[in-house]
């Protein structure tokens, strides 16, 4: 049973006539016929009683008549409402990202999606590294935000944000007046690392010089907790730029480079490359690249 055998069905009932039904589904009067051949041998059951050359529904073809219409009306309004949503998207994003990135560069890009699309609801998934990759290849999320590069050939991958990774000590600490910070400047201060990660990750290359004279306090899996125990004089730690820039501004932290070249740190909008993309994703995307562009320098 097919759409197009209601339809067909619906259609003889209204102009209780095979041939008139066969000039308004434009199909010959045979194919009209077997059609409602097909239908009635899949449910075992007369739909027409034929008498000469009128035709009636049979009991069954009265229950059978009003089902069809639901279901071809079920079929209308399902179209009616994927019409609706090209014209007003709703329904959910899911994004998948670490905690810094939900708090430094997400909510300006969800308060503009939300402006220009109030009836989609945006949920984040709190993910670390890998575990935001794994997610969206997973489907459980939209989209995701991770640091670059990325290799990962399911994946399409948009550039969005780039900062630079900086130590940060107190005011006060012997370090703050340096203008670039070596490994080697850092092994007499205990060290506050983040606990995993590709920050993490790339933090262990660059010490790994120095990997056996390094003071490691304490290992953290929050930027909020770094910034509080570094401002509480327990140790030196890193973070990107734009995740202590009021408490730079307020004397509170003082970032510094590290050397012997700066730490860059690039992250990506990552999504799979075979996902349809409704006109709420395929928004989302532009409004993270209009925010992209308006944060980079002279843009």
């Amino acid at each position: 049973m097919d759409l197009d055998q209601l339809h067909t069905f619906l259609e003889i009932v209204r102009l209780k006539s095979f041939s008139k039904a066969a000039i308004t589904c434009f199909r010959t009067q045979p194919a009209i016929s077997a059609q409602v051949r097909q239908l009635e041998q899949e449910m075992n059951t007369a739909l027409f009683d034929r008498l000469g050359t009128r035709i009636s529904l049979t009991p069954a073809g009265r229950i059978f008549a009003e089902y069809a219409e639901q279901i071809l009306d079920l079929r209308r309004r399902a179209q009616d409402s994927i019409n609706e949503l090209e014209r007003i998207p709703r329904g959910e994003l899911v994004i998948a990202a670490n905690e810094s990135t939900c708090i430094y560069v997400l909510p300006h890009v969800f308060s503009n999606f939300k402006e220009l699309f109030p009836n989609v609801q945006l949920h984040v998934d709190r993910s670390y590294g890998t575990r935001v990759v794994e997610a969206v290849l997973d489907n459980m999320a939209d989209f995701g935000i991770a640091q670059l590069p990325l290799a990962e050939r399911k994946l399409q991958v948009v550039p969005i944000h780039t900062d630079e990774i900086k130590v940060i000590v107190p005011p006060g600490h012997p370090l703050a007046n340096v203008e670039m910070v070596k490994p080697e400047t850092l092994l007499d201060f205990p060290l506050l690392l983040p606990k995993s990660g590709t920050t993490r990750s790339r933090l262990n290359t660059w010490l790994d010089a120095v990997e056996d004279q390094i003071q490691v306090s304490m290992e953290l899996d929050s930027t909020e907790m770094i910034k509080r125990f570094v401002m509480a004089g327990l140790g030196v730690s890193f973070l990107s730029a734009s995740n202590c820039v009021e408490e730079a501004a307020a004397g509170k932290l003082v970032p510094l480079s590290m050397g012997p070249e700066p730490m860059t740190r690039r992250l990506g909008l990552i999504y799979r490359k075979d996902k349809a993309l409704s006109k709420a994703a395929l928004g989302f995307i532009q409004v993270i690249l209009n925010h992209a562009t308006a944060q980079t320098p002279g843009a």
